[in-house]
């Protein structure tokens, strides 16, 4: 998910009964990123989700 739209996600999660469900987190807007911005975000995006998968956040 990016930064603008986790309060929808987050309520999305509550309404499907999922309250607390982890997700991934990365910057904002992805549509128009440069390719190097995209890159960052997807590192991010696979260590925190490896950290979420083992449970270490």
């Amino acid at each position: 998910m990016t930064t603008k739209f986790v309060s929808a996600a987050e309520l999305m999660a509550r309404v499907l009964g999922a309250d607390g469900y982890p997700f991934v987190v990365i910057g904002h807007p992805v549509s128009s990123a440069a390719p190097d911005v995209l890159s960052d975000f997807a590192r991010q995006a696979v260590a925190a989700g490896a950290d979420i998968l083992v449970g270490a956040n």
